[in-house]
């Protein structure tokens, strides 16, 4: 019955063809979340063992089969595909803003950078890096962004609490600090 499972399993990720959730896979297949968890990681445990083409994914608590990053090059080729711009530096600032802060809005991206971000906001919701979230209730009623399960995927993170933690203020000031003293006496001690 287990390798019926993990087949019905297979099928339903792959069939889906995007992120689908537990809930949903426990759903279809009358199983409890824990059951899904445990047939994807025994699935994958498979694909590795046996040095498959595709690996399953977990992003934020939805399941993908993706191709394996070794592979790349031969699907590029494969497909043709044209190969995206690689982000700005102040495409990657307004991302960790949005990942860090998120919801946000564009004001909030603003005041953080100190700059007009909206060409960077519009770029990034193209390649599907952010998303609209809704609206404030506020005055004007702004939109709030905040990061999709196509961010997770391009940055390898199962959810958003893999995201490395923030330096702390004094660490920042320290090494500010310590940069400053260092041009001012030549770099040379």
């Amino acid at each position: 019955m287990q390798n019926r499972d993990l087949s019905i399993l297979e099928s339903l990720i792959f069939a889906a063809g995007e992120p689908v959730g537990k809930d949903r896979l426990a759903s279809v297949m009358d199983k409890s979340e824990k059951e899904i968890e445990q047939l994807a990681q025994q699935l994958s445990n498979e694909y590795n063992e046996q040095s498959r083409g595709f690996k399953l994914v977990e992003l934020a608590g939805k399941y993908q089969l993706c191709s394996r990053e070794e592979y790349f090059s031969y699907v590029k080729e494969m497909l043709e595909i044209k190969r995206n711009a690689p982000l700005s530096q102040a495409a990657f600032e307004v991302l960790a803003v949005i990942a860090y802060n998120q919801p946000v809005t564009k004001s909030f991206i603003e005041q953080v950078r100190g700059v007009d971000c909206s060409g960077v906001v519009a770029s990034l919701y193209d390649k599907g890096l952010i998303e609209e979230k809704g609206r404030l209730e506020l005055p004007g009623r702004p939109l709030i962004y905040g990061t999709t399960d196509t961010f997770l995927r391009c940055f390898s993170l199962k959810s958003l609490d893999d995201l490395p933690p923030l330096p702390q203020k004094d660490e920042e000031v320290e090494k500010v600090e310590n940069e400053d003293n260092n041009t001012e006496s030549g770099g040379n001690e």
